[in-house]
């Protein structure tokens, strides 16, 4: 490896929209806030949850006149 042409490798502290913050390595230092992360994504939390998808049983149940039980 040629000395001196790589870029620095440092440590970046990023800050998610939810509020959480983590430390990570990166050549980019700019990166500082993120939209979303594992805490907030739907992904890896398992809430997982589509308005479409609820607006499709509503329309389901009202069609076929289903009461929703309590």
């Amino acid at each position: 490896m040629k000395k001196g042409i790589h870029p620095k490798y440092e440590k970046v502290t990023v800050t998610c929209s939810c509020g959480n913050t983590f430390e990570t390595r990166s050549t980019d230092p700019t990166i500082s806030k993120v939209d979303i992360c594992s805490n907030c994504h739907p992904f890896y939390t398992g809430k997982q949850r589509s308005r479409a998808k609820e607006g499709r049983i509503e329309k389901f149940n009202q069609r076929y006149n289903i009461k929703e039980k309590k």
